[in-house]
């Protein structure tokens, strides 16, 4: 099947939420089961975040805003059934050209440090740790809004950064 990475049209919207959840089963298996409410990426619609897709009709996206300068990486999914194949990295690898172009000098993203197909899978990815001290006030916000959403306690995070130019 062709998993062509496109910037996703008004017709592709509606499926996202579908393709975030079906996610969930893999965080269930190793105890962290997310708060209730929407997928994040129906908020990052609902805010006009540039949404990439992986697909026609989509199996995966990535839902990146401009935070402190930079683009941020607030949500990469893939459905569940098809994690494994490479999608997730065409997602990252098109997020990451889109930023360049744009002149962008990094992207940043937040994720939990020990999960598999997080920390680890970004840091193969290009992405590191960013230290706190290079946190502008935009990430400071999103660090302080996971916090008080309850994901913090659901295991260790962190800020990773990718270096552009």
């Amino acid at each position: 099947m062709d998993y062509t990475v496109r910037l996703a049209g008004p017709e592709d919207l509606p499926g996202l939420g579908a393709i975030e959840n079906s996610g969930d089963p893999m965080f269930h298996e190793i105890g962290i089961v997310f708060p209730p409410g929407p997928p994040v990426v129906e908020h990052m619609i609902a805010k006009g975040a540039e949404i990439v897709v992986a697909g026609d009709p989509p199996v995966g996206f990535a839902a990146v805003e401009e935070v402190d300068g930079a683009v941020h990486l607030e949500q990469i999914s893939v459905r569940a059934d098809l994690v494994g194949r490479g999608i997730g990295a065409r997602l990252l690898d098109e997020v990451k050209a889109r930023a360049a172009a744009a002149g962008s000098p990094g992207v940043s993203l937040l994720t939990f440090r020990d999960v598999a197909w997080n920390g680890p899978w970004y840091a193969r990815h290009g992405f590191a740790e960013l230290p706190q001290d290079h946190w502008g006030p935009g990430l400071r916000a999103h660090w302080d809004a996971e916090i008080e959403a309850g994901l913090h306690e659901l295991g260790p995070r962190l800020i990773m950064w990718a270096p552009l130019k």
